[in-house]
Parts: structure tokens; C-alpha cells; sequence
């Protein structure tokens, strides 16, 4: 430092250069070791001045291991050194790195500062090292300062990341001037112990202390209310936001969106997303995932599509919410498309891009590509494995699964309880009641895990498609836990599908009972009536259904022509091929009645003439996306459709008949199954 003080020294001008240079900052890392150079020359390496505002460059451009030999070289380094190195590890998330200068530090003999405490506790904090953690805190007591404002925050901090948040209340007590931060890692304890209304009342008490919380601070609490599903409180907030003039900052909208979202409410998600006047990929992300999860396929897909005007690169996230949209449209060409603005390699490499393309070609009725991906796949992890055995269960090649699930346990991946989902459906599809038995036992018995009640809901599906409705009856009554709508569903199926009325007529009230406001358990019962002809109380039905004002969900199928993925509704006359549409169902009327074909008219809920009956079938959505694709498509093309409700059994009847007349390929994935018409049969042999 003596020659920048000593103006007569020769080397005064270059090293106040380097000073002045080293100040402004540098473009490129190209530059910085240019100076570097000329440090080395002049014999100014030394200079702890110069070094320290080197060090901060080199870290600066991220420049760890050089930084690192700088200083190794450094004959006599001071306290300012090692903070700037400890300092600069951490804002490069090198924290062990940190803690191991700091070590050295120590032992040189070193006492730490109110500038290295900050950051070593830091370190500590994201790498969990709460033993060295506790021993600095009991060194800032010794040195005395435990008074100050900024080590105190990071020893609070320290404690809540290690889970400790009893010893972090007390030092966010000692605070005599609480700020935003310190306020804010408190409610992160909170929310990370899981008591989320503790941590919305903290930030309550910020607020009333006049406090005006940053960015992250509103984030935080945000994610409280979306663990809670506290929508009230979420607009009580966003209020706020506005007011505060921080309705602009991209992370906090975009925090909004994903809260909106994920408690259901996509036109406010939407409202707030439009209003946004910058977006990142962050946000594109959120808005194509959250609607892809809240069954908003298409517009997951349109919003992809702005964001591709917009000339941004999907990101993992991005691409994940884009082939969980495809999948559920059924939309193979899209989903390839989308999957090739990626590096095949990085969805091989990363397990959560891989399950999601899996997935994709699974949905789309494409096991073997699937199955290609999983082999290719470097990093094959429990999630991934649960993929193919899903997939491979929707799609009907049922004991292909159970190969699969025995690699599983030779290459010691232990198999949790989205695993046995996928068995159980697989045996629910095909109709396999003594396996499906055998693996329900074996959760408890062989791998000790506990029957949740999805795996219920499984083998009441499983036992009630199989005719054996008393003992799904049975079942339901020695649950460990009180039985849902999907379990009280699943019996209602099978009373359905076996006309067990009176059984139907039980499980509605239970039904009722969970949720009033659910058309399909109305639906199904008065399929049972009317399957009965029991067209008085098929009418009650209708009667009570208009009555509480409770809607039956109108049947939607998708179809895609292309790489456009077209919409039907039941009875839709939008589309603008509608004329051509209903004059191809006219034809395949014809050929299905000079087939031999009777329309099965128990499908149909209202007591009318049958030759009226027959017209609401032929109306039926999938029926209008099969049209649609014949004349849209070659002879030899695969016509994929997707449908929001399960398939009808006249539509699947007349379907089989069609892949025969026509001789093409038809592919239907409805809200239960896979089914692939091929020449007359169906992948589903009639058990769905």
C-alpha cells in the first residue's frame, strides 16, 4: 500500500492506473488478466490494496479456482483478504469453500469481524453445518458483537435453515431493531415447520410495525397462503401489492399466478398474468404449467405459443408444463415438435424432462417410444421406473408391466405407492382380481409400506368392474381411513356397469354427502335407472339435478390434425367443417346399420323414442372428432383422440366397427383408459 501513498515513487502513476482500472470493473475476464499481468510485472502483486480489489474482479466473473491461486500466492494476507475471499465463495454459492477460508482464517489467528461473520454464517446455513454455526455464535458473544444488527439477522437465519426455530425466535427477540429481513426469516421458519398460519400472522405484525416488506418478504408469504389454499387472505395481499406499487415486480406477479392457480381461480391467475409489463420465462413457465395441471390443455398450449412469438427458450420447467398439456390432448405431434426444440440429451440426462416425454408418448398411445426413452434414459430414479409401469398399465400391456416392475426390484430401486397405483390399475383394466389381491397384500407384507387410500379406491375399482360388489362393499367398511368420492366412485362404477341399484342408490347418498355439487354421481345413477328402465326415478334424478342448479359436465374430445389440435363438444356445430362432419356420421350410419350395428340406446338417460335416442348417440363428442379425423386425414394415418369423460359403451360399440368398416387405426383415450381400435376389437377386450 506504501507505493500508492508515496507520489515520488516511479511506480505510482501505473499502480493508480491499475487502481482506476480496477475500480471501473472489466467487460471481459480477458481484459482483468491483463491487469493481472501488468501486477505481476510491476512487482505490485503483493500490494494487499490492489489484491483485494483483484480478488473482488476474479470473483466478479466467477473466476473461483483463479481466485483461489491468487490468493495462495500471497505472502502476508490480512483479515480484508480473507473476508473478500470468504465473501466472494459465498455470492458464487461456493459455501464449503467458504468455510474452509474461514477455518484457515482461524487458524492463522485471525478474529473474524463484523464484515466475516455475515457470510461464514451464511455459508454455514446452506451447508447445514449448524455444529461450526453454533461455535461462531458463541465467538460473536465473546468479541461482542452480539449486538450487532446484521450478524444477529444471519444468526437468525442460521437457525431457521438448520430447523432450530425455537432457538431463532430467541435471537430475533434480542433484536432491538427488527427489520424486513429478520421479519422475514421468521416467517420462513414458520412456513418451513409447516405452520403456515403462524407465518401469515408475522407477517400481519411486519405490516403493523410500519414495516414495508420487499419483494421476497411478499413472495415468502405468498407461498404460506398457497400451501394453505387461503384465497381470502391472497387477496388481502395482492391489495396490498398494488397499493405498495409492487404489482410490477415480475417475481411477486408471478408468485400470484402460481398462488391463483394452484387454489383454482385461472381467470384471476390469467387477469394478473396479462397485466404483467415484463415477462421472464419464470413467469411464461408458471402460467403454461399452471394450466396444464388445472386441466386447461389447450390454452397451456396457446400460451406456449405466445411465448414462442416472443423468441424465449423453453426451459425445463417450461417443457415439462408443454408435454403434460400434449399428453393430455393426446397430441403427438405437437409433443414431438415441442420436445425437439430441446437436446434429446437433456431429457435423457434429467429425470424429471425424461418422465415428463414418457409420459407423453404413454398418453399418446406410443409405449414403444416411451419404452425407447426409458432405456436411453443415463439417470433412471423411482419417478422415472413409475412412468413406464403407469404408461404400460394404461396402455393394456399389463404383464409387460409386471416385468417391468420385477427389473425395478432386481436393480434395488425400492418401489413406494405411486408404483402399486399403476400395478393395480393395470390389473383394474384387464380385469385381474386374484393379482391385483396378491400386490395390495404385498405392500404391507413384502415391502412395509401402508395401503393409502388411493390403493383403496384401486381394488374397490378392481373388485367392482369384476362383479364382486359385496366384497368391494366390504372393503370400503374395514378402511383404515374414511373413504373418499374416488373410493365411493369406483363402487358406483361397478354398480353401474352390473345394474346393482339399490347398492347405486347407497353409495349416491354417501356421494351426496362429499360433494353435492358433482354432476357425474347423478349421472351415473341415473345411467343405472335408466339402464333399468326406470325412467320415473331416472327422471327424480334429473329433477333433483335441476333443482340444487347442478350442471352435467358437457363430453369434450380433441383430435389432432397436423399438428392443430381441434376441439368437439357433444352435439357441436362450430367447427367450420360441421356440415361435412355430420354428413360422414350419416355415412357411417348407414354402413353401421347394413353391418349389423343397434345402437345401444340404454346409454342414453331420457325416457324417448329410440329413434331419438339414436340421433343424441351419434352427437356424441368423440364421435364428432372420429368424423372429423377420416375426412382430415390419409388412409393410413393413426386418428388419436382424447376425451374428458369416460367413453360411452355405444360409442365404444359402434367405434370397434368403424376401425373395421374403414380400416384405420383409432386410438381413444378417454378420463379412465386407452383404448385401440384395431379391425373390429378393442385393446380393452370390453373391460373398462
Amino acid at each position: 500500500m506504501a507505493v500508492l501513498t508515496n507520489t515520488t515513487s516511479p511506480t505510482f502513476a501505473t499502480a493508480r492506473d491499475i487502481k482506476n482500472r480496477l475500480l471501473q470493473g472489466f467487460s471481459s475476464i480477458k481484459q482483468l488478466k491483463y491487469v493481472h499481468a501488468i501486477l505481476l510485472r510491476v512487482g505490485l502483486d503483493q500490494d494487499s490494496y490492489l489484491l483485494n480489489l483483484l480478488l473482488r474482479s476474479c470473483f466478479h466473473f466467477g473466476q473461483t479456482n483463479n481466485t483461489h491461486l491468487i490468493f495462495s500466492q500471497t505472502k502476508e494476507p490480512n483479515i480484508f483478504l480473507y473476508n473478500t475471499m470468504i465473501r466472494g465463495f459465498v455470492s458464487n454459492d461456493c459455501f464449503q469453500h467458504a468455510i474452509e477460508f474461514y477455518n484457515s482464517m482461524r487458524n492463522e489467528g485471525f478474529l473474524p469481524t463484523n464484515f466475516t461473520f455475515p457470510f461464514v454464517l451464511k455459508a454455514c446455513a446452506r451447508e447445514h453445518d449448524f455444529q461450526l454455526g453454533v461455535r461462531i455464535h458463541s465467538l460473536i458473544v465473546k468479541v461482542g458483537l452480539d449486538y450487532d444488527e446484521f450478524v444477529k439477522t444471519s444468526l437468525l437465519n442460521l437457525y431457521v435453515h438448520c430447523g432450530y426455530l425455537a432457538d431463532a425466535l430467541k435471537v430475533f427477540d434480542d433484536i432491538p431493531d427488527k427489520n424486513v429481513v429478520s421479519w422475514t426469516a421468521i416467517v420462513s421458519g414458520y412456513i418451513n415447520e409447516g405452520n403456515l398460519e403462524e407465518a401469515i400472522n408475522m407477517f400481519r405484525r411486519l405490516l403493523h410495525r410500519g414495516l414495508k416488506p420487499d419483494s421476497f418478504s411478499i413472495v415468502r408469504v405468498l407461498t404460506a397462503c398457497t400451501q394453505l389454499g387461503d384465497l381470502s387472505t391472497a387477496k388481502w395481499i395482492h391489495g396490498y401489492v398494488n397499493e405498495a406499487g409492487m404489482g410490477r415486480n415480475v417475481f411477486v406477479a408471478t408468485s400470484l399466478v402460481d398462488l391463483y392457480a394452484k387454489c383454482g381461480n385461472m381467470e384471476k391467475a390469467r387477469h394478473v398474468f396479462d397485466q404483467m409489463p415484463e415477462k421472464d420465462i419464470v413467469s411464461w413457465s408458471s402460467m403454461i404449467q399452471s394450466y396444464a395441471s388445472n386441466g386447461f390443455p389447450k390454452e397451456a398450449l396457446d400460451v406456449f405459443y405466445n411465448m414462442q412469438r416472443e423468441n424465449l427458450k423453453p426451459d425445463h420447467y417450461t417443457m415439462v408444463g408443454v408435454l403434460s398439456a400434449c399428453a393430455s390432448l393426446g397430441a403427438l405431434e405437437l409433443g414431438v415438435w415441442a420436445s425437439s426444440l430441446m437436446e434429446r440429451n437433456e431429457f435423457l440426462s434429467n429425470p424429471v424432462l425424461g418422465t415428463a416425454l414418457i409420459d407423453m408418448y404413454a398418453k399418446c398411445g406410443r409405449m414403444a417410444q416411451a419404452c425407447k426413452v426409458f432405456r436411453e434414459m443415463k439417470d433412471k430414479d423411482q419417478v422415472v421406473w413409475n412412468a413406464v409401469v403407469s404408461g404400460l398399465s394404461m396402455n393394456g400391456y399389463v404383464k409387460v408391466a409386471f416385468g417391468v416392475f420385477g427389473q425395478l426390484e432386481k436393480c434395488g430401486i425400492q418401489p413406494n405407492g405411486n408404483t402399486f397405483v399403476g400395478l393395480l390399475c393395470g390389473c383394474t383394466h384387464a380385469g385381474l382380481v386374484d393379482e391385483g389381491r396378491q400386490f395390495f397384500n404385498s405392500m404391507s407384507r413384502v415391502f412395509s409400506l401402508t395401503p393409502m387410500i388411493e390403493h383403496y379406491g384401486c381394488m374397490v375399482d378392481l373388485l367392482g368392474r369384476s362383479g364382486q360388489l359385496d366384497e368391494a362393499h366390504e372393503l370400503i367398511k374395514s378402511m383404515p381411513m374414511e373413504p373418499n368420492a374416488i373410493v365411493w366412485g369406483a363402487l358406483l362404477a361397478g354398480c353401474r356397469l352390473h345394474k346393482k341399484t339399490d347398492l347405486a342408490e347407497h353409495v349416491l347418498n354417501q356421494l351426496i354427502a362429499l360433494e353435492p355439487w358433482n354432476s357425474g354421481n347423478y349421472v351415473l345413477l341415473s345411467n343405472v335407472y335408466s339402464a333399468s328402465h326406470k325412467w320415473n326415478d331416472a327422471a327424480k334424478i334429473r329433477s333433483m339435478m335441476g333443482d340444487k342448479g347442478i350442471q352435467k359436465i358437457r363430453g369434450c374430445s380433441w383430435v389432432e390434425v397436423d399438428g392443430v389440435v381441434h376441439e368437439f363438444l357433444v352435439g357441436d356445430n362450430s367447427h367450420p367443417l360441421s356440415e361435412k362432419i355430420y354428413s360422414k356420421l350419416d355415412e357411417l350410419a348407414t354402413k353401421l346399420k347394413a353391418a349389423g350395428f343397434v345402437p345401444t340406446t340404454d346409454h342414453v338417460l331420457f325416457d324417448i323414442e329410440e329413434e331419438e335416442k339414436q340421433h343424441f348417440l351419434g352427437c356424441h363428442s368423440e364421435k364428432l372428432a372420429l368424423a372429423f379425423g377420416l375426412i382430415t386425414t390419409a388412409p393410413k394415418d393413426v386418428i388419436r383422440i382424447a376425451k374428458n369423460l369416460r367413453v360411452c359403451g355405444d360409442c365404444h360399440e359402434a367405434i370397434k366397427l368403424i376401425s373395421k368398416i374403414t380400416g384405420r387405426e383409432i386410438i381413444v383415450r378417454d378420463n379412465n383408459r386407452f383404448h385401440c381400435f384395431i379391425e373390429g376389437s378393442c385393446s380393452c377386450k370390453d373391460f373398462w
